[in-house]
């Protein structure tokens, strides 16, 4: 009998803080994975332009774009700490804004992306003044699948 092992370790990927712009890369995708988690976070506070957030997958090899959310609340005047939590599961969900206090509850869901693609920002209205950092916690499901940060 084969024992089988199975790696517990967690996947995840950060890009550093930068000024949110529309169609902005946060990431590449490389290979089959299954996003759980997608955080956005604000390093240096917002002006008062009202600008939203959405993101959104293409795939590189049919140029195909899906977006996987619906667009945030504003993200005005947003001081450090405050964050963007995405609803994953369901295409149609705006991303959670929680408080400067850094902890905001985490809605769970899963979404799906196949092939070798890149997840980008879809910032409505303006770009951000303040920067902002990206995580994202992901599962592969095929050997060498990944995602690393755009910057």
């Amino acid at each position: 009998m084969s024992r089988q092992t199975k790696d517990n370790s967690d996947h995840v990927a950060k890009t550093t803080a930068k000024v949110m712009v529309n169609g902005d890369t946060l990431f590449n995708i490389t290979g089959d994975v299954l996003i759980y988690a997608l955080v956005s976070e604000c390093y240096t506070a917002n002006n008062a332009t009202a600008s939203t957030l959405q993101y959104s997958i293409t795939n590189n090899d049919s140029a195909t774009a899906q977006t996987i959310s619906a667009a945030s609340a504003t993200l005005a005047s947003k001081a450090p700490k405050t964050s963007v939590l995405a609803q994953l599961g369901a295409l149609t969900n705006a991303p959670v804004i929680s408080n400067a206090s850094g902890v905001g509850a985490f809605p769970w869901g899963a979404v799906r992306v196949g092939g070798n693609s890149i997840l980008t920002s879809v910032i409505g209205v303006g770009s951000t003044t303040g920067t902002w950092k990206h995580y994202i916690r992901y599962e592969p499901l095929e050997d060498g699948a990944t995602i690393t940060p755009a910057f």
